[in-house]
């Protein structure tokens, strides 16, 4: 399989070398130094393209790999006030698109657990429930796409939650989210249920970012040749 790598940072370079060891070849590798090269005609000599930018430039890239004709996978995060329009776009040209907060197996592991769990503690009010999450001091954004997916999965299960904040706060309306950037520190999510008697916890960790790009690879091998919108459930077969 043929992949574009729009994003070589160091995500692109785990996902290089996950790639290339599973006999891909990556034909199209754009960074900060060689915009130039991010257009339409370069990106249709893939089969896939991955996308892991910033929040700036990931909706145009996107655009510019469904416009390609090429599927995309992004774990970019940021943008996502315009999913809708790339979901459009995707059906309109009749594309593939795949979109992770996180590509890594374990964490979508994590994802069906944190649900199950919610699901079975939304009728206990007595249980207080937050999200921590932990990364290193370069990751841009704040709270992680990842916490964020989590504390949308909890919304969903525990009506008393109206919101998630990315703060410590006393309105038990509002589901916390607590962040922390420390090094090293590829990532950490901790969910926590607690009362007078007792706490119940889950936690995932990340050894090493080679969780992420065997995913984002799995994704890229799924979805080649296919159209529609998908997710890494789709993927892993949930």
């Amino acid at each position: 399989m043929k992949i574009a790598l729009i994003g070589y940072g160091k995500m692109g370079h785990a996902i290089e070398e996950i790639a290339v060891s599973r006999g891909h070849t990556i034909v199209l590798k754009v960074s900060i130094d060689n915009l130039e090269d991010n257009t339409v005609g370069k990106i249709r000599q893939a089969d896939v393209a991955i996308e892991f930018t910033g929040p700036e430039s990931a909706f145009g890239n996107i655009i510019r790999c469904l416009e390609a004709g090429v599927p995309v996978i992004s774990g970019s995060t940021g943008w996502l006030d315009k999913m809708e329009e790339v979901k459009n776009a995707c059906l309109q040209r009749k594309g593939a698109f795949l979109y992770a907060s996180n590509f890594s197996v374990g964490v979508n592991i994590f994802f069906e657990v944190n649900r199950r769990l919610a699901d079975l503690m939304a009728p206990h009010p007595d249980y207080e429930v937050r999200v921590t999450e932990i990364h290193h001091t370069e990751k841009k954004d704040s709270p992680s796409g990842t916490a964020i997916t989590l504390a949308e999965q909890i919304l969903e299960k525990i009506p008393r939650k109206k919101e998630w904040v990315n703060h410590i706060s006393d309105n038990l309306d509002e589901l916390e989210i607590l962040s922390e950037r420390i090094d090293p520190a590829p990532g950490t999510h901790r969910i926590e249920y607690s009362s007078e008697i007792d706490s119940i916890e889950i936690t995932h960790t990340a050894h090493s970012r080679k969780g992420f790009a065997l995913g984002a690879v799995l994704a890229a091998e799924f979805i080649k040749g296919k159209s529609g919108l998908f997710r890494m459930s789709d993927v892993l077969g949930f």
